[in-house]
């Protein structure tokens, strides 16, 4: 059995490395416009033809593609977004979301149809216990609701779904029979196939829903209808048969067979960390290349679709308004919502709904670019004048026509631009911040699309040296599979910040926790990211440490440890998480602090900041080396007292102080902190120390823990801890390693990706190094969920835990750094 499944792994693997296999999976999500976490747009299929393009938060974020050739369509890219449309009769509209509701207990008998609800309170939908909302107000622990309606005709042969936004655990019946049931709750609707349940229940006439809420924690919410799934206008399109697909640093490669002619579509985001304006400029290429197969000539055309849900959170909510036109020898599409609420809600899922999305191209006789609305699709939009825009409406559509003409043996190319600008991008204690490329309030972002394609041909070409550069670093110091995971974090963590200059003139690289809670500029966030800014640009490092430091040194976070966060993304106003983790963050800014130092060759950035690195190291003096009942980074994990590893980080940190403090010339003070870390480590072992491992807690021997704490004392050359006491780890490890990774620590089975590569850094040798790394290589090829990058996951299965998308994943650059760092 597992030789098999070992054979097939190696087999993939060889497929992977020479592109030959159209079906081999290179990434559980591959990355197609990537900048900050409002425009990251991403294919969960291996075909890009597969699945319908995905904001990370998985909700639709549509690029359709199709190339006509010699009139025969063939769609190359993305997939129609499903629609939808109610079950409800137009008649009933006006009160479609009336409903009766109680919130007493009730007889077997509330969900049948012919219930007499007279005693019933009457409401509107939304139900919730939030009070700003339009709606009915709801605030005890469960809720009864019934909703009736009339139908006409019944159309058992369209498959039926609920519309569902609820929260939290939910029991829903049609016509007295159970239809769905689901325990917990999700952010926005979604739509539940319910046609096999349902079938038969519905009949002419009265017909009614029935719904028991029940909330266990947090907040209240319910809003549902009954729809069906509209048919598509485009069935009779050939889907294109892809050929390859390949993913680099900053650009991600397909190729397709589209009959008579083969396609070459690159998507490409240059995210080049040596140039800020470069990386901050929202603006992403999509090129495609096209060569005849068979020597004749063929009439080619590219039409490329854009979907205004880009730009909204809530798509079946929110009313949008798109226009065509030109800017010089720029053919423009533009599109925002109408209401434009502007930093006006933070949170973790959630979609950008103010600024506006442009789809540009160089204009002329080729090119042709219009708006259009769901019914105008099916027809083609005949109306010219009103597809031009201003066009009102909900999910509109951004359509490029480039006309290629006669296409032979000689590959013809072309590209457009799509960009995003948010207008104001960050809320910095109080005060919008507009993004990086305009912090002056001075530039139009149309002088942004002229200056993608004025660069453009320059870009490619530094963008494919710099990939290849990149991998070829990658793979010396770790080897091809490492070399891989490290090229899928790049766009990947870099897509997780946004760039803006803080009103102290100060570069703000501002982290998104994505998927695991929304906080902006987490300091436990920022340092397993950290080796990869380290490595391509410290200065952005740096803008991951100035929001904490001007927190602390301002006054307005008063305790005597770093703080946890700034806010909720994208509000910085000051840190929202719920509690404090004072040794982790403490340890992690100065670490962090010391590393750039040690990257810039000077400690001018720690000068600015010695008396609260003082106050901080002077916490971890007294508190670091046993630490208390807190919290650590690995706070999915629950509190924990005498941690281990935690203890490592003060020591770490302390050590880190002496570090800069050397550097600053301050050497009585540099050997005070350095005999306190020096001093620590005999402790250190002592209480940690298990026989042949050192235990998780320094209070239960018979535990174990990854120590990826460790790797800074090899990093930045501290020499610290003796060496034995990394080879006894790292050989009580391997035994313990499971399919998909080395566990966190012997409480559960769920593991880090990020750690796992800070543990195997650790290693001596190449051979132990890649007996971590094989297991993460083979959790991309095969994890059950097609998320962008997940870092937290069942060690056995495979199956995610939680988070994706996040920017930790540039901690895989973490072996590259020791290696250019010896």
């Amino acid at each position: 059995m597992y030789i098999v499944v070992g054979l097939f792994v190696s087999i993939l693997c060889v497929l992977t490395a020479h592109g030959q296999d159209s079906q081999v999976r290179k990434a559980p999500a591959y990355p197609l416009i990537t900048h900050n976490p409002n425009f990251s747009i991403w294919s969960t299929s291996d075909l890009l033809t597969d699945k319908v393009t995905e904001h990370w938060t998985g909700v639709a974020h549509g690029l359709t593609g199709y190339l006509e050739v010699d009139g025969i369509m063939y769609r190359f890219m993305g997939n129609e977004t499903l629609r939808y449309k109610t079950i409800i009769p137009e008649t009933d509209r006006g009160q479609r979301s009336r409903v009766k509701y109680i919130e007493k207990s009730q007889r077997a008998g509330w969900k049948a149809s012919d219930f007499d609800d007279a005693n019933w309170e009457e409401g509107q939908l939304p139900i919730s216990d939030n009070k700003a909302l339009s709606g009915t107000f709801w605030e005890s622990d469960n809720i009864w609701v019934r909703r009736e309606f009339s139908l006409d005709k019944i159309e058992e042969s369209e498959p039926l779904f609920l519309k569902l936004h609820h929260d939290d655990n939910i029991d829903v019946y049609l016509n007295g029979t159970l239809v769905f049931t689901k325990e917990g709750w999700n952010h926005r609707f979604e739509y539940f196939d319910i046609s096999s349940k349902a079938k038969g229940l519905l009949h002419k006439g009265k017909n009614v829903v029935a719904i028991h809420l029940k909330n266990t924690a947090g907040g209240r919410f319910l809003d549902f209808d009954l729809v069906h799934s509209v048919a598509s206008n485009k069935t009779d399109v050939a889907v294109a048969k892809q050929t390859s697909v390949e993913v680099h640093a900053t650009q991600t490669n397909y190729s397709f067979d589209c009959g008579t002619v083969a396609l070459e579509v690159t998507f490409t985001s240059p995210l080049l960390m040596d140039d800020l304006d470069l990386l901050a400029r929202p603006v992403s290429y999509i090129s495609y290349e096209v060569t005849a197969k068979d020597g004749k000539k063929h009439d080619v055309k590219i039409h490329q679709e854009v979907s205004s849900d880009i730009a909204v959170y809530m798509s079946d909510q929110q009313e949008v308004e798109g226009q065509a036109y030109q800017d010089g020898e720029l053919s423009i599409l533009k599109v925002g919502t109408i209401e434009q609420p502007i930093l006006q809600k933070g949170a973790d899922d959630m979609r950008i709904d103010w600024g506006y999305l442009y789809v540009a191209a160089p204009s002329g006789n080729d090119v042709r670019q219009f708006v259009s609305g769901y019914a105008d699709e099916k027809s083609r939009v005949t109306n010219e004048k009103r597809a031009l825009g201003p066009y009102r409406g909900k999910s509109l559509t951004l359509h490029t026509e480039i006309s290629l003409g006669q296409v032979g043996t000689a590959p013809v190319n072309r590209f457009l631009t799509i960009g995003y600008d948010e207008v104001y991008a960050i809320q910095y204690f109080n005060e919008d911040l507009r993004p990086w490329w305009n912090k002056n309030g001075d530039r139009s972002f149309e002088a942004q699309l002229h200056a993608s394609v004025e660069d453009y041909g320059k870009l490619m070409q530094q963008c494919t040296a710099f990939d290849n550069t990149l991998r070829d670093r990658v793979t010396q110091a770790g080897g091809e599979k490492y070399a891989h995971l490290c090229v899928l974090a790049y766009r990947q963590s870099i897509a997780a910040h946004t760039l803006v200059e803080s009103p102290k003139k100060e570069v703000l690289w501002l982290s998104k926790e994505n998927n695991s809670g929304g906080f902006i500029n987490t300091v436990d966030v920022t340092y397993p990211s950290s080796p990869l800014y380290l490595i391509y640009n410290p200065v952005l490092l740096q803008g991951m440490l100035n929001g904490i430091f001007y927190f602390s040194e301002s006054g307005k976070y008063p305790h005597p440890w770093a703080a946890h966060d700034l806010g909720t993304y994208p509000l910085a106003n000051g840190q929202t998480y719920g509690e404090p983790m004072p040794v982790e963050e403490s340890g992690n800014m100065l670490i962090m602090t010391a590393a750039i130092a040690r990257a810039q060759g000077n400690a001018q950035y720690a000068e600015k900041h010695w008396k609260v690195l003082t106050q901080w190291v002077d916490y971890l003096v007294e508190e670091g080396l046993d630490p208390k009942t807190q919290l650590c980074t690995d706070d999915f994990a629950g509190h924990l007292a005498r941690n281990a590893n935690l203890s490592i980080k003060a020591i770490m940190g302390i050590a880190s102080y002496a570090k800069l403090a050397d550097m600053l010339g301050l050497t009585d003070v540099a050997l005070k902190y350095r005999k306190i870390a020096e001093d620590m480590v005999p402790k250190w072992l002592t209480l940690a120390g298990a026989g042949d491992h050192y235990a998780l807690t320094f209070d239960d021997p018979n535990t174990w823990s990854q120590k990826y704490n460790l790797i800074w004392d090899k990093v930045l050359d501290f020499g610290l801890f003796p060496e034995e006491v990394v080879d006894k780890e790292i050989a009580y490890y391997i035994p313990r390693m499971k399919r998909f990774g080395l566990p966190l620590d012997s409480r559960k089975n769920y593991t880090k990706n990020d750690w796992i590569v800070w543990t195997a850094t650790l290693a001596h040798d190449q051979e132990t190094f890649e007996k971590f790394i094989d297991p993460l290589f083979r959790h991309v090829l095969e994890a059950p969920t097609r998320v962008p990058l997940n870092d937290f996951y069942d060690a056995t299965t495979g199956i995610r835990e939680n988070f994706k998308a996040r920017s930790v994943v540039g901690g895989f650059y973490m072996k590259l750094l020791a290696e250019e760092w010896k």
